[in-house]
């Protein structure tokens, strides 16, 4: 008897694993030109037991500390895809607040340099609820996911200027 896993895979059809994410990703303040857009996602395999998602999008390039340009959560685990330039307060779901200091996605914008990685993470939880307010960062979120994580699917794309 074959018994086939289904792989926790996290996608784009906007940029390619490794490659560099488009203008439309890119932020648009601070030097930076690009349209702010947060790239479609799609996802399969989440395990049976995931009773919610997470996503976050982390630079750890930027500085010791990192940068958090994206967080999600309270994702429901039947949905299986974000669409493109989501909306600071639409969806099923909640978005907290990203290192620019704004609610919903903050696309690259780093110093000139080295191309920074943006770290795509998806997480299945096994609670259905972080029992976070809109308020949440990125420090709190790593920690609230912290004795939850079921898997992680990942997807990075570069920018540098």
């Amino acid at each position: 008897m074959i018994v086939l896993l289904a792989v926790f895979a996290l996608v784009s059809p906007q940029f390619a694993p490794g490659a560099q994410l488009k203008p439309a990703q890119v932020w648009n303040r601070d030097g930076c030109h690009g349209e702010n857009r947060s790239p479609a996602l799609r996802w399969t395999g989440a395990p049976a037991r995931t009773k919610s998602l997470a996503l976050g999008v982390f630079d750890p390039d930027a500085g010791a500390a990192g940068w958090w340009h994206w967080i999600v959560y309270d994702i429901p685990p039947a949905r299986t895809a974000l669409p493109t330039n989501v909306a600071p307060t639409s969806g099923d779901f909640q978005q907290g607040v990203n290192d620019f200091g704004v609610s919903g996605y903050g696309g690259p914008c780093p110093p000139s340099g080295p191309a920074h990685h943006y770290v795509f993470t998806l997480y299945a939880l096994d609670v259905a609820r972080l029992g976070a307010g809109r308020a949440l960062h990125g420090s709190q979120f790593r920690g609230l996911l912290r004795d939850h994580v079921v898997a992680t699917a990942t997807l990075t794309g570069i920018y540098g200027r």
